[in-house]
Formats: C-alpha cells, sequence, structure tokens
C-alpha cells in the first residue's frame, strides 16, 4: 500500500508516458487493464525508496567477510545513529528510536562483492511535532535513503527553532517554499523527525552561511543505515542494477576499458576492482567538477589504473593520427576492448521520486544524445569487444527502441546474453522479438507489489525471499550488451 502520492509529472511528460505503457505490442501481450495496472504500479514504486540499501565492497583492498568485520569494529568505536551494532550477520540498529532492532546483512549469491541491508518501514505511528523544518526535495530523497539533514538542504522552519529541539521534517517536493519563510502551508511529505543541531537564526544566517548538520534524524519514516564516512575506503554506496553493469561488462585484467560517461566514478572504480586493478580504464566526463570526483574515488579506492580526462564523449573519436605519448581522448578507431556507455538519461528511474520536473523536451532531447554517443563507441570498440548500454530510466525511446536502431544502423552489432542477468526482459514497444527482449535486462519495480517491510515480516522472512525482493524492489534500470563481431 502506499505511504506516499504516486510521482507527479508535467501534464505533456504523463500524457507521453501514458501512451508508452500503454503502446499497441504491449496492450496486445498483457491486455488493457494488466498494462494499467503495472503502469499504476511503477508511480507508486517511484516515489517510494528501495527496499534494500545497497553497498558495494572494494574487494581490491580486502573480502567482503573481512569488511563485515571491520565494520563491526568501526562501529564498535563510535556509536552511531543508524547503525551501532554488527553482530556476526546481522546489524543492530540501536539509535533511540531502534534500540533492539535487529537487522540482517545480506550477501547476494549472484553479485559476491556486495551488502544488501533492509530498510525497514514506512513507520505510519510517528508523532508529529509542532515545530517544523522544511527541507528541499533532493535533500528529501537523500532522509528517505538514510541521509541527515544538512544545512544547504533546509529550505524553511518554524519560527522559534532552537538547537535540541525535537522538530518534524518535511520535504517541499514542488519546490513551493520560499527560503527563510516561517511557515509553509503548500504541498508537503512528512519524512520524520529529528533533533535540531542549530538555531534557526544560524541556519539562515547571511553573514556566515553554515554548510553542516542541520537535523540529525532520529525518527525517520524509512529506517535505512547511513554509511557516511564509515569505512570510506572499503565501502561504496551504489543500487545494485549499476553494480550489475559492471558485471555485464566482465572486465578482464590487462584489457583496455573505456567507461565514456563516467561520472561520479562508482561503475569506473568498480571495472577497475573487477580486473584487479591491471590495465587501463579510461573515464571521461564533460564537466571537470566530476572529473575531479572520478579522480578522488579512485584515489580513495586505492585504485591506480583509472585514468580520467575531462572531456565530451561526442568527440572522443579522433580522426587525425595521434601523438605517440597522448594518453587522453580523442583516441583512434578500435583503442578499447570493452566500453560501457551509461548514457545520460532522463533519470525517470530514480527513487524515491515524487514530482518529476523536466518538460517533454528534455525527455525527448536524450535520444539523439545517446544515439551520438553510441556511435562513437561503436567506432571506438575492437572487433571482437564488448559495449555496454545502459541508463537509469524507463521510457522505450531511450532504451529498447535505441537497441532496435543500433542493430538496424550497425550490422556488426549483436546482441549478447547478459550474466548475471537478474532484472527481467526488455519490455515490448520496440519491434524487437521475444529472444532480443530475452537478451535485454529491464529492472522494472512494478514487478512486485509495492510493500513495506517491519521488523516482524523481515524476521519470518527467508534469506531466499529478501534476496528476491532486493532484485526487484530497486531503482528503474536497463541494461544491453553488444559484441563488435570480427569484419570478414
Amino acid at each position: 500500500m502506499s505511504f506516499f502520492p504516486k510521482i507527479a509529472f508535467l501534464y505533456e511528460v504523463e500524457e507521453y508516458l501514458t501512451k508508452v505503457f500503454r503502446n499497441n505490442e504491449l496492450i496486445t501481450a498483457l491486455g488493457t487493464q494488466e498494462a494499467e495496472n503495472k503502469y499504476q504500479s511503477l508511480l507508486s514504486h517511484l516515489s517510494h525508496p528501495p527496499a534494500f540499501t545497497t553497498v558495494r565492497v572494494n574487494t581490491h583492498l580486502a573480502s567482503v567477510k573481512h569488511v563485515k568485520k571491520l565494520l563491526f569494529e568501526e562501529i564498535q568505536k563510535e556509536p552511531r545513529p543508524f547503525c551501532d551494532a554488527l553482530l556476526v550477520d546481522r546489524v543492530l540498529l540501536a539509535g533511540m528510536q531502534f534500540k533492539g532492532l535487529s537487522v540482517p546483512v545480506l550477501e547476494h549469491p549472484k553479485l559476491q562483492d556486495i551488502l544488501l541491508i533492509p530498510v525497514i518501514g514506512p513507520r505510519r505511528d510517528l508523532k508529529k511535532y509542532s515545530s517544523e523544518v522544511i527541507v528541499g526535495a533532493q535533500c528529501g530523497y537523500a532522509v528517505l535513503r538514510g541521509a541527515h539533514v544538512y544545512v544547504p538542504g533546509i529550505v524553511s522552519t518554524s519560527r522559534f527553532v532552537k538547537a535540541g529541539d525535537l522538530v518534524s521534517v518535511y520535504s517541499d517536493i514542488e519546490g513551493k517554499c520560499k527560503r527563510g519563510a516561517k511557515e509553509f502551508d503548500g504541498v508537503k511529505v512528512f519524512l520524520g523527525n529529528g533533533i535540531s543541531e542549530l538555531s534557526r537564526s544560524e541556519i539562515f544566517s547571511s553573514s556566515c552561511p553554515l554548510k553542516g548538520l542541520g537535523v540529525r534524524m532520529t525518527e525517520p519514516v524509512y529506517l535505512s543505515p547511513s554509511f557516511d564516512n564509515v569505512l570510506p575506503s572499503h565501502l561504496f554506496l551504489q543500487n545494485l542494477p549499476s553494480v550489475v553493469v559492471s558485471h555485464v561488462l566482465n572486465p578482464q585484467p590487462g584489457e583496455r576499458i573505456l567507461d565514456m560517461c563516467a561520472a561520479p566514478g562508482g561503475k569506473t572504480t568498480h571495472l577497475a576492482t573487477l580486473m584487479h586493478d591491471q590495465g587501463e580504464v579510461i573515464a571521461m566526463d564533460k564537466i571537470a567538477n566530476k572529473v575531479k570526483k572520478i579522480k578522488q574515488n579512485a584515489e580513495l579506492l586505492q585504485l591506480n589504473c583509472i585514468k580520467a580526462f575531462c572531456f565530451d564523449g561526442i568527440k572522443a573519436l579522433s580522426v587525425e593520427k595521434r601523438e605517440a605519448k597522448q594518453e587522453g581522448p580523442p583516441f583512434l578507431p578500435e583503442s578499447f576492448d570493452r566500453i560501457l556507455l551509461d548514457a545520460p538519461c532522463s533519470g525517470m528511474g530514480q527513487r524515491p521520486n515524487m514530482a518529476y520536473s523536466s518538460t517533454l523536451k528534455e525527455v525527448t532531447s536524450y535520444q539523439p544524445l545517446q544515439r551520438k554517443l553510441f556511435t562513437v563507441a561503436v567506432k571506438l570498440l575492437k572487433p571482437g569487444g564488448v559495449l555496454v548500454y545502459s541508463t537509469c530510466t524507463i521510457t522505450l525511446s531511450e532504451n529498447e527502441e535505441q537497441v532496435a536502431w543500433a542493430l538496424k544502423t550497425f550490422p556488426c552489432l549483436q546482441l549478447h546474453p547478459q550474466e548475471p542477468h537478474i532484472g527481467g526482459e526488455g519490455m515490448k514497444g520496440a519491434g524487437l522479438s521475444l529472444d532480443q527482449l530475452k537478451l535485454l535486462q529491464r529492472f522494472d519495480p512494478s514487478a512486485m507489489t509495492l510493500q513495506g517491510m517491519d521488523i516482524n515480516s523481515l524476521q519470518d522472512s527467508r534469506e531466499d525471499d529478501l534476496i528476491s525482493l532486493a532484485n526487484k524492489d530497486c531503482i528503474g534500470f536497463f541494461i544491453a550488451k553488444f559484441i563488435k563481431l570480427n569484419s570478414k
């Protein structure tokens, strides 16, 4: 049952999506009512957080089991509000509101470098306080994934909020609240309760804007562990499908890999780890600050085979000879053994998201951009090489339609089975055959009924059932794997 309202779109985008999810192929296969039910279920899931927090273990430095042990030792040093003790295979969430609550930390049978922690919630019985803190939508989504509230995310507070006050935290999902307002009667979504670390005057100080902790969440609607500064060299927060995509590319030690749109570096560092830091991973992004973040993550995780460059992937193909010493882009044709194109996209699969603000023009602008990047990727790939294309969105135009276009445009490409294949098959509507759809991987949260998780249902669940839930109740994501055939 939904706790939050379904995700809201601009009217033109909603009309566009309705046609996508009521396309003729889908209606013929499922029937009108089932297709409509799946679409409405998807809209509900998108406004809620995934059922699990996923952390990838940096196996370059240590094994999964050793990192579990380190996590236990780390948490024992300093009590944390969301994660106070790790007991063998169970993490004890024992802050003020979590005392005695034991939650399993699961290892995934097909993704052996991640840990899964169930998210408890939604909690429907929380008291609401008269003192309120209103945060921006992005800050609110972070809170639902386990974060505290930091000052830059605060938009408004009640008139007399002081440090130490119990406050109820709400998200301004439509962006209508004016910064510094003393009350807000617009659309707001309750996120939980916490303790204000600062007074109102300190939060909105014009002379010395603050950036630190604003509200320490003590009773969030969703209980999700915070890994802020916990073993930063050993653990990397990442959505489950984002981990799958690097395994699907399957880079090998000694190979030359290209991550075309790499920021912030989660997949880049995962690829380097899977290669045992042997070979070369070229990471590109056209925004300098994002490239800086990639380099910081590589250094933090102690990976040396990554070389990051600030460069537009569309221009990454060289039409002239390169100097022998040139390391960075542009590159000559057929320079890479494997290429990951985690393409810029409309991002509709991200969760939670209660109000999607992009216009239809913005949504439809991604398909031509993706095709330009894809064309460059095909030319940069060696014959016999692997190209993996992925997005974190739900549209046909950026996913299955791109596959149909690629197979028609590039006869040298062939769809290839994916391993591991954890998500569902591709969605009907782009003219692909059933066999082709089975080779694709679409993570579709509407594949299951939206359900909360309380401690009783968690303790009654078998581990296999929890893993199955983690595979389905995640962000919306799409993966296609191609092989470039050897030229005859």
